[in-house]
């Protein structure tokens, strides 16, 4: 572990990334995929927490204006789509031989911890993978801000954000704009006043301040997890 580039991470993923060939909801090769990358990651002796989307169940604008709901609505439901999610990752980890505790922002002590930030760094010191669930806990925050938030509490060394199909920060969208340019390196502030679109602009601003590098990389390629902590270039670092 002493040998690792960051020995304690905060791994962010998107809901949609648990779609896989679906629509809708959770694709169990996919969940199944994740939990094999962050295994090998735990074997390396990393400590290890994690914040999932929910955009896979519900997107909090999207779909509350479609329904006619208020926005903090929309996001309080959310929430709770981040809570499934946490829970099936969790449960996916735990067979796979990894323990695995969920902490859940919004108090639901039936299926998760309440959020608790002292708790939290003892799970991680004791071997086990922390999920955060239901963001922040408050509306009108994104989950890349929860993912921001909960790096700079618990002292995380990097945050790593889990792209679906790309594979580091452009200069546009290189799903649209095929000659968008690849930045190996960029800095907290090139994405905030460019308003490059790879993170909510909140969440670059709080890892900024605290000074958490973030390496921005395609979760599809294998053993991408490993090969940052190995110190390899894989993506996009952001950094000061």
């Amino acid at each position: 572990m002493s040998e690792l580039k960051y020995k304690k991470i905060l791994l962010k993923i998107s809901g949609e990334a648990l779609l896989g060939s679906q629509q809708f909801g959770i694709d169990p090769e996919p969940v199944h995929n994740i939990g094999q990358e962050i295994k090998k990651a735990y074997d390396l002796g990393a400590q290890i927490a994690v914040v999932v989307g929910g955009g896979n169940i519900f997107r909090g604008m999207k779909n509350s204006s479609k329904l006619g709901m208020d926005q903090a609505s929309g996001d309080y439901v959310g929430m709770l789509a981040t809570v499934m999610n946490a829970i099936a990752l969790q449960s996916e980890l735990r067979k796979i031989g990894v323990e695995c505790r969920v902490q859940s922002a919004i108090d639901m002590e039936k299926i998760a911890e309440p959020y608790i930030r002292f708790k939290a760094i003892r799970h991680l010191e004791k071997k086990r993978v922390v999920i955060f669930a239901a963001g922040t806990g408050n509306p009108f925050f994104t989950t890349d801000t929860a993912a921001a938030l909960r790096a700079a509490e618990i002292g995380a060394d990097a945050m790593l954000m889990a792209k679906n199909g790309v594979d580091g920060v452009y200069s546009d969208d290189p799903r649209i704009n095929k000659n968008a340019k690849k930045y190996d390196k960029i800095s907290y502030d090139d994405i905030i006043v460019k308003g490059l679109k790879v993170m909510d602009l909140t969440s670059c601003a709080l890892c900024k301040q605290n000074n958490i590098p973030i390496r921005v990389f395609d979760f599809n390629l294998k053993d991408s997890i490993v090969k940052i902590l190995n110190n390899e270039n894989v993506g996009t670092l952001v950094e000061e």
